[in-house]
């Protein structure tokens, strides 16, 4: 992509993020971006066939920088020492969604969210598959793998609906306190009547 086709790709996009803080993704037309980005029809059409694959690929933006392998500092957070802890990484995903909280909370409030969560999801996937292998488990990998990327992609839906109240640090805490396996495995309830 050449330097001016970079710059008619980030027009729209700033367009249809403008759009967003006041529109709800189903309400927002392809003119509108147009008009709002100030590029003809037929030049959106080259770069984007309908308003999901522009959506589409504005998640793939954010989320290939987002789970990129190597962690830079940034305006709001620093986590460029650290490139291995998921902790680290789940944190700094949190402050990118809270950074784009604006753009996000209208995704997630129209039918666009099953969308933007399949994507979201295929992501975390990827991230929680490196550090599979370090949680102590008695099931197998695709189950724990679906268990923590819905756990977690859950996580992220009661933060934004609670108007992100919590830290993105006090949220991991938290999570990654949730779904401790050591202490699942260990932890015994009394037998009921029923199961004797």
């Amino acid at each position: 992509m050449d330097r001016r086709q970079q710059k008619t790709r980030k027009a729209i996009f700033q367009a249809f993020q403008h759009l967003l803080e006041t529109k709800r993704f189903e309400a927002i037309t392809v003119q509108q971006i147009i008009d709002e980005a100030d590029v003809g029809r037929s030049t959106f059409y080259a770069h984007f066939e309908t308003k999901d694959e522009l959506l589409r690929a504005m998640c793939r933006d954010i989320f290939d920088h987002v789970f990129g392998e190597n962690l830079s500092s940034e305006k709001t957070h620093d986590f460029s020492g650290d490139t291995v802890s998921l902790q680290a990484r789940l944190t700094h995903l949190l402050y990118h969604l809270r950074d784009n909280s604006k753009n996000i909370s209208g995704i997630l409030s129209c039918e666009s969210r099953d969308l933007f969560l399949g994507y979201f999801k295929e992501y975390l996937m990827h991230i929680f598959s490196q550090y599979e292998k370090q949680v102590h488990r008695n099931a197998p990998e695709s189950f724990v793998l679906n268990f923590l990327t819905g756990s977690f992609s859950e996580t992220v839906l009661w933060w934004f609906n609670g108007h992100m109240e919590y830290t993105p640090e006090k949220v991991v805490e938290c999570f990654i306190s949730m779904v401790n396996f050591n202490f699942l495995l260990s932890a015994t309830l009394p037998l009921q009547e029923h199961d004797r």
